[in-house]
């Protein structure tokens, strides 16, 4: 009886870790959930000017809506790893069940950048003190933050975690070994962690943009999405760090690249208004 050979799967190009339908799926959920956060976000912006420290804000308030944000600007280049989780790796689960285990994943996420967003909160409110006391000292700490998340591009914590998110499928597979018990928030923690290795240069450069500014938020985005699904994503990263070079360069002469370290400014309703 002859035997039967399975062909192997079709290679997949990095970052992508389905099949076409399969993403289109998993991105119209987390895009919708990630629809949702930029409707509450630009709600909440609507009311915030765009100032030095933490706006007002206490630090629970200050972490609900940082994670509102993140959410915002990271699902969309989650979905294909969180459905290639609970997809491909546990097929298993079906209806129902997947959803929320794709929801646990989501949380266990959202739970690393809630915790990065305790050491924001904590530099926001140095960086608030410092403007407070000498006004001219937001111009070098707008110079220092671009230069921080220049070499962060640089850096091989950077190559390594843009590694994993862009083909995270090794890893998946030894996550699959965990023991039941909230398996997908732990692989949700674990991948947040990547995540944040990856992210965290460009996150704090909302510190001279403002933390409210939207346009800000959106570029940054959309650089996260295409250096982890690009195919040039590993080179659009080191152009993203040549350009923060230039910025840190620039900022001590150009005060319109630090809008959030500048005094209280209007906010949105009043600008239009």
């Amino acid at each position: 009886m002859p035997h039967l050979r399975l062909a192997p799967p079709a290679p997949t190009r990095p970052g992508v870790l389905l099949p076409a339908r399969d993403l289109a799926v998993a991105w119209v959920l987390m895009v919708l959930l990630a629809a949702l956060a930029w409707v509450l976000t630009i709600g909440q912006a609507r009311h915030m000017g765009m100032e030095p420290g933490t706006m007002g804000l206490a630090l629970p308030l200050f972490l609900l809506l940082w994670v509102v944000m993140m959410a915002a600007m990271m699902l969309p280049s989650v979905a294909p790893v969180a459905i290639t989780w609970v997809r491909g790796i546990n097929r298993r689960s079906v209806g129902p069940r997947r959803t929320l285990r794709i929801a646990a994943f989501v949380s266990g996420y959202l739970l690393v950048w809630t915790a990065f967003g305790l050491l924001v909160y904590g530099a926001l409110a140095a960086t608030g003190h410092l403007v407070d006391r000498n006004p001219g000292t937001g111009r070098w700490i707008g110079a220092t933050a671009f230069l921080l998340a220049a070499a962060q591009q640089f850096g091989p914590l950077k190559s390594v975690c843009l590694r994993h998110c862009r083909n995270p499928m090794f890893q998946l597979v030894q996550y699959s070994r965990f023991r039941p018990w909230a398996k997908d928030l732990r692989v949700g923690v674990h991948h947040g962690l990547y995540c944040v290795g990856c992210c965290w240069g460009l996150m704090i450069v909302l510190i001279p943009l403002g933390v409210m500014n939207l346009a800000a938020m959106a570029v940054l985005a959309a650089l996260i999405f295409l250096e982890k699904l690009w195919r040039q994503g590993p080179w659009l990263a080191w152009a993203v760090g040549f350009a923060f070079l230039v910025l840190a360069v620039l900022a001590p002469f150009q005060d319109w690249l630090l809008p959030g370290l500048e005094m209280s400014g209007p906010t949105m309703d009043q600008m239009t208004g």
